[in-house]
């Protein structure tokens, strides 16, 4: 997955942003916190884990299905792979 290594630091940086939403969220509701502020975390935490989902899938899609030098076993196997990842996600 050289795409992932490739931009390993931007993920990092998104990983470790989910995980101090989360901390964050730990926090407010141990203070109980008002709800809306709660569901506003919540709401960013969501949005956080879209973009990071978003964005390894594209270089996943660019670098595993988009080059034309897949062979089409391995690019319909890699498909159902990454159908398989979209639909676990959606869940």
């Amino acid at each position: 997955m050289a795409h992932t290594i490739h931009n390993q630091k931007q993920l990092l940086t998104r990983v470790r942003r989910i995980k101090g939403q989360a901390e964050a969220l730990e926090n407010a509701l141990g203070q109980q916190v008002e709800c809306v502020a709660i569901l506003q975390q919540i709401a960013a935490i969501r949005g956080a884990v879209n973009g990071l989902m978003a964005q390894v899938l594209e270089g996943h899609i660019r670098e595993h299905l988009g080059q034309a030098d897949v062979p089409a076993d391995v690019r319909a196997a890699d498909l159902e792979e990454v159908v398989a990842a979209v639909r676990s996600y959606m869940k």
